[in-house]
C-alpha cells in the first residue's frame, strides 16, 4: 500500500510539471532559424547560449538538449561553445515533400531547474531537380485534315522542387506546323498545349517528330524534354501516277504466249484503301485486245496470241490506272517487234596442214571461209580462237581468215594442240559456230640424250664370272620416233694405260654393263670409264656420263709365310739354351695376306707340338715363347707346327713347322762322345742336330744379306722409272700386311724381311719400312706402282 501511494505521488509530480511546462510556452513565441537543403553536415545553425540569454557555459551545467518529433531533425548541440550544427545533409523533398515552406519543429531541454524552448527550423529550397515527363516519348494521330487552330493537350512533366524552381512554362522545337502553349490547373500544375498553325499533308509528311521541353524557374534553369510522334492519317485526295508517261518495249517475234512485255506500275501517295490500284486497257482496238492481256492487279501485260513482224512492226496500247475513288492516270505503252537472228554462221576450209614441224615460226595452218544467210547486224560475224595457244587468225579477204602459228612450237612441250575456231554474228541473241581442229606438231632433233645421273658408281666382287651384268646406264630423249632411239657406247679411257675393252662391253641398245673377265682385287681396285649416248637424228646428238667400278675384295688368298720360310733346302732350326725364362723369345713367325680388311687379319695359334704345355704362341703377332722353364728332362729337340689364319669368311690358313733344339750353351760345338753308351750315343746324335742348325742359321744370314744386296741393287738400276724387282724362292703378294692394333700388319706399309741367326739369344731383325703405300685409284698404273719395293 506504501509502495503504490509512493508511485501515485510521483505521476501526480510529473502532471504538474508538463502543465506548468504548457503554461509558461502558451504564450512564448517560437524561434525560427532556416537553412538551406543539401547544406553539408556539421554546418552551423545558431548559437544557444547567445539566442537564449543564457551564460557561458551555462548550457553545459544544466544539461541541456534538443529534440524533434520523431528526430527526423539530426541537429547536434556542442554543450561547450553552444553552437547547434547539423549532423548531416538535409533533402527538403524528403523532409517535407510537396508542401510549402518546409518547416520543422524542435524543442531545447534545461535541467537543473527545468526549463523548455520551442524552436523551428526552415528548410528552404534550392533547385537541384530537373523536370522528368514520365514517357519516354508521347504519341499523336493527327488527320490530315485538320484545321489550323486545333489543340491538342500533352501530359505534363513533374519536378520535385517547389516554388519557383518548379515548372514555369513548356516549349517546342521549331517546325512549321505546330506552336505549344503553357496551361495551368486548378492546383497550379502547369501542363503543354500544343497548337495547329499549318494544315498537314500526310503525302508530304506522314510523321512529324518534335521536341517539347519543360524549364524550371530555377537559377540556373533546368529542364527535362521529351519527344512527340505525329502521325497523319490518310484521306483520299491524291491520283494515280505512272511511273512514266511512256513505256517503249521491244519484244522478239519468236516470243511464246504468255511472254511478259512489260510491267507498268503507277503509285497512289495515299495509303490504306485509297492506295489500292487497279490496271486496265483504256480505249484500244480490237487487234490489240487480242494481242494483250492485263493482269489488274499487277499491270503485267503480257502475250495473248504470237507476234509476226513481218505483219505488224509495232503497237501503241494505252493504259489506266484507277484508285478506289473516282481518281484515275493514264499511260501510253509501245511495243516494237523485232526480228530473230535464227541462222547460225557457216565455216567452210579451205585449205589444212598437219602435221607441221616444231622450231617453225609464223606456218601457215589452215585457211578457210566465214559466212550467215542473216542480214544487217545479224549476219555482221566475228572471228577468233582460244587466247592461250600460241596460234593467231589473219583476216586476208573478206570472211576469209588465214590460221598460222603465233611462235616456234616445242614437241617436246605439247605435241598436240586442239584449236576452237569460233564464229559468231552480231545478232540478238548472238549464235555462234565452232569447229574444232587438231594439229600434230612433228619432231625435229632439238634434244640430245640426256643420263639419269651424271655418275654411276658400280660394285663388283673380285672373281666375278665373265660376262657378268654389273649393273646399267641410262639415258633419255625427248626427242620422238628415231631422234629418240639411244644407242650406248663405250668412250676412249682417259688413261692409256687402262684396257678398258678387255675388262667392260655395254650392250649398245639397254646400257648394260658387263665384267669380260675376272678382276682381281689386288691387282685392281678401281678404275672409271666414259658412257657415251648417242641418239638416231640427223644431225645426231649426243652425251656422256661418268662411270666408276670399284672392286669388292674376297677372301681368296691364303697367309703367306715370310719367316721363316718353307722353300728353303735346310729347314729352320731354333736353338734356346736351357737356361731360358719362361716367356723366353724363342722366333716370330711373320706372314702376310694379300687380301684387304677383316679378311687380312691375321691370327696365330699352336697347333701340334712335340711335348704340349712347354712352348706357346702369341695369336696376334706370331711370337713362339716358352711357356715354362727348361729342364734336363725335356727332350732336346722339338718340332711346332705353327697355323696361321685369317679372318675372312670362309677362313684361310697356312702352317709353319719350326724346329726347335734345346742346348746347354751356344759356344760348345759338340758335346763329348763316351765310347759305349746309350746316353753317350744320345749326346752325340744331339751334337750332330747342334752343328746342323749352326749350319742352317749361317746360310739364312747370308742368303737374306744376298737378298737384301740384290733389291738395292735393283732399285738402283731403275731409279728414273717404276718397276717391278723379283725376289728369288717364293712369290710375294702386291701388298704385304700391316701392322694394326691387334698385332698383324696393315696395308699402309711394305715391309723389307732380313733374318739373321747364331747370336747369343738366337734372335733376329726383320720388318723394316721400305715406304708408305696409299690405295690405288683404280687405274692400271697405280696398281703396278703399289707392287713395287721401295727403298726406305
Amino acid at each position: 500500500m506504501e509502495a503504490s501511494r509512493k508511485l501515485i505521488c510521483r505521476q501526480r509530480q510529473v502532471i504538474l510539471i508538463f502543465l506548468l511546462l504548457g503554461s509558461s510556452l502558451v504564450g512564448a513565441e517560437p524561434r525560427r532559424y532556416s537553412v538551406v537543403e543539401e547544406t553539408e553536415g556539421s554546418s552551423f545553425v545558431t548559437n544557444l547560449e547567445t539566442d537564449l540569454g543564457l551564460g557561458q557555459r551555462e548550457l553545459s551545467r544544466r544539461g541541456a538538449r534538443v529534440t524533434s518529433k520523431g528526430n527526423k531533425l539530426r541537429l547536434q548541440l556542442d554543450l561547450e561553445t553552444g553552437d547547434l550544427l547539423l549532423n548531416e545533409k538535409l533533402d527538403r523533398e524528403e523532409l517535407c515533400g510537396d508542401t510549402e515552406p518546409c518547416v520543422r519543429h524542435f524543442q531545447v531541454l534545461l535541467e537543473n531547474p527545468l526549463e523548455f524552448f520551442q524552436a523551428e527550423l526552415q528548410v528552404v529550397d534550392i533547385n537541384d531537380h530537373s523536370p522528368v515527363f514520365m514517357d519516354r516519348e508521347i504519341l499523336l494521330k493527327i488527320s490530315e485534315s485538320s484545321p489550323p487552330g486545333t489543340t491538342f493537350p500533352l501530359k505534363n512533366a513533374q519536378d520535385l522542387d517547389v516554388g519557383r524552381n518548379n515548372i514555369e512554362n513548356y516549349v517546342v522545337s521549331s517546325n512549321s506546323h505546330f506552336r505549344v502553349l503553357t496551361r495551368k490547373r486548378s492546383d497550379n500544375r502547369k501542363y503543354p498545349e500544343l497548337v495547329l498553325d499549318k494544315a498537314l499533308d500526310r503525302e508530304e509528311e506522314p510523321v512529324l517528330r518534335l521536341t517539347l521541353t519543360a524549364q524550371d524557374g530555377g537559377s540556373p534553369p533546368r529542364s527535362g524534354t521529351v519527344q512527340v510522334r505525329i502521325e497523319v492519317a490518310d484521306t483520299n485526295d491524291n491520283a494515280p501516277e505512272f511511273e512514266q508517261p511512256l513505256y517503249k518495249v521491244q519484244v522478239r517475234e519468236d516470243s511464246p504466249i504468255g511472254f511478259l512485255i512489260v510491267r507498268v506500275s503507277a503509285t497512289d501517295i495515299d495509303i490504306g484503301a485509297n492506295a489500292q490500284i487497279s490496271y486496265s486497257l483504256f480505249q484500244v482496238s480490237e487487234e490489240i485486245s487480242k494481242t494483250f492481256q492485263v493482269n489488274p492487279t499487277t499491270g503485267e501485260i503480257r502475250l495473248k496470241k504470237q507476234l509476226d513482224f513481218e505483219t505488224i512492226q509495232s503497237y501503241e496500247v494505252n493504259m489506266e490506272a484507277r484508285d478506289a475513288g473516282s481518281f484515275s492516270g493514264k499511260c501510253t505503252v509501245l511495243v516494237q517487234v523485232m526480228d530473230v537472228n535464227d541462222n547460225a554462221p557457216e565455216i567452210s576450209i579451205s585449205a589444212f596442214t598437219s602435221p607441221i614441224p616444231e622450231n617453225s615460226p609464223e606456218t601457215v595452218v589452215a585457211v578457210f571461209s566465214v559466212s550467215d544467210l542473216d542480214s544487217e547486224e545479224n549476219g555482221r560475224l566475228g572471228c577468233s580462237v582460244q587466247d592461250d595457244l600460241p596460234f593467231l587468225l589473219k583476216s586476208s579477204l573478206k570472211n576469209f581468215y588465214t590460221l598460222v602459228t603465233d611462235r616456234p612450237l616445242d614437241r617436246e612441250s605439247r605435241s598436240e594442240y586442239n584449236v576452237t575456231i569460233t564464229v559468231t554474228d552480231l545478232g540478238t541473241p548472238r549464235l555462234k559456230t565452232q569447229l574444232n581442229v587438231t594439229i600434230l606438231i612433228s619432231d625435229v632433233n632439238d634434244n640430245m640424250p640426256t643420263f639419269s645421273q651424271t655418275s654411276y658408281t658400280l660394285l663388283v666382287r673380285e672373281n666375278n664370272s665373265p660376262a657378268l651384268h654389273m649393273g646399267s646406264v641410262s639415258a633419255t630423249d625427248r626427242d620422238s620416233g628415231s631422234n629418240a632411239q639411244v644407242t650406248y657406247s663405250l668412250l676412249p679411257p682417259q688413261d692409256p694405260h687402262l684396257p678398258l675393252a678387255s675388262l667392260v662391253s655395254i650392250n649398245a641398245d639397254n646400257g648394260h654393263l658387263f665384267a669380260l673377265r675376272s678382276l682381281d682385287y689386288e691387282a685392281l681396285r678401281a678404275f672409271e670409264f666414259r658412257v657415251g649416248a648417242t641418239d638416231a637424228g640427223s644431225p645426231a646428238l649426243s652425251s656422256e656420263a661418268l662411270v666408276r667400278v670399284e672392286v669388292v675384295d674376297e677372301n681368296d688368298n691364303t697367309p703367306f709365310i715370310l719367316y721363316p720360310m718353307q722353300n728353303s733346302s735346310v729347314p729352320s732350326t731354333e736353338l734356346v739354351p736351357r737356361a731360358a725364362e719362361a716367356g723366353y723369345l724363342v722366333t716370330k713367325v711373320v706372314a702376310v695376306d694379300s687380301d684387304s680388311g677383316q679378311n687380312a687379319w691375321l691370327s696365330y695359334q699352336l697347333l701340334k707340338a712335340t711335348e704340349p704345355g712347354l712352348f706357346s704362341v702369341w695369336a696376334h703377332n706370331g711370337e713362339v715363347r716358352t711357356a715354362r722353364l727348361l729342364s734336363e728332362r725335356d727332350a732336346a729337340k722339338h718340332r711346332l707346327i705353327v697355323l696361321v689364319k685369317d679372318n675372312g669368311e670362309p677362313p684361310m690358313s697356312a702352317s709353319v713347322t719350326l724346329h726347335v733344339l734345346l742346348v746347354d750353351g751356344f759356344s760348345q760345338p759338340y758335346l763329348p762322345l763316351p765310347d759305349v753308351d746309350p746316353d753317350e750315343a744320345q749326346a752325340d746324335s744331339l751334337t750332330i742336330y747342334l752343328v746342323i742348325a749352326l749350319a742352317s742359321v749361317s746360310s739364312l744370314f747370308l742368303f737374306s744379306v744376298l737378298l737384301f744386296v740384290g733389291v738395292r741393287l735393283c732399285r738402283r738400276n731403275r731409279a728414273a722409272s717404276v718397276g717391278r724387282c723379283s725376289v728369288p724362292e717364293g712369290h710375294f703378294p702386291g701388298h704385304f700386311v700391316d701392322v694394326s692394333g691387334t698385332g698383324t700388319l696393315s696395308h699402309s706399309y711394305q715391309y723389307e724381311v732380313c733374318l739373321t741367326g747364331g747370336s747369343g739369344t738366337s734372335e733376329f731383325k726383320f720388318l723394316k719400312p721400305i715406304m708408305p703405300d696409299f690405295p690405288p685409284q683404280g687405274t692400271t698404273s697405280e696398281i703396278k706402282e703399289s707392287h713395287t719395293f721401295r727403298n726406305s
